[in-house]
């Protein structure tokens, strides 16, 4: 974590966006580290709270283009094969498959507001065909309340900003026992017609 804020300290904007980057193309670097820290350094004064909103959105719709273009090219059995190599687990894969499946393309706009399916929903968006530049709007349009919420919540806690760490691990799991009520209530309702 030392290093991942050092790189962002000495890049700044281009720091955030570039971390944004890497965490929405399915490598794992977590936003909840990358807009915080951002937030820490709108409050020493070293950025401004909008630069760094708008520097992790656009960064994470760069990531998530790039996620979307590995799905349209590579495709479904591409990414079951050599997913784990790309760093996309095939359980992490499936998950956003599904979601994407059962409620189509608002999916990715929802979806860049919840942590675990945030990062992987482009994949199936790519896969599907969806319309790029409505990807793309979708993309920036949900990512933007993420980016203003994490950075503010850093900005508010200064030299604290990692308090947020454990939070967001608890949303992590409440996230994935809701998606995997959710599925499982699918397929037993499905399972029983």
């Amino acid at each position: 974590m030392v290093k991942v804020t050092a790189f962002i300290a000495s890049l700044g904007y281009w720091g955030i966006a570039i971390g944004m980057a890497i965490e929405s193309a399915n490598i794992p670097l977590p936003s909840e580290i990358i807009l915080p820290f951002g937030g820490y350094l709108v409050s020493r004064g070293d950025l401004s709270f909008w630069g760094a909103v708008l520097a992790g959105t656009v960064g994470g719709t760069v990531g998530s283009a790039l996620s979307y273009a590995l799905g349209w090219w590579g495709g479904r059995p591409f990414l079951l094969r050599y997913g784990r190599y790309l760093g996309v687990s095939e359980k992490n894969f499936r998950l956003a498959e599904s979601w994407f499946l059962r409620y189509g393309e608002i999916t990715v706009f929802v979806t860049r507001l919840m942590p675990v399916v945030r990062t992987f929903i482009s994949l199936p968006a790519g896969i599907s065909g969806m319309n790029f530049w409505r990807f793309v709007i979708y993309t920036f349009l949900g990512s933007l309340p993420w980016s203003v919420l994490l950075v503010y919540l850093g900005v508010k806690l200064g030299e604290h900003w990692t308090d947020l760490k454990p939070w967001f691990h608890r949303a992590d799991v409440l996230v994935v026992a809701l998606l995997l009520a959710v599925v499982l209530g699918w397929w037993w309702k499905r399972r029983r017609s």
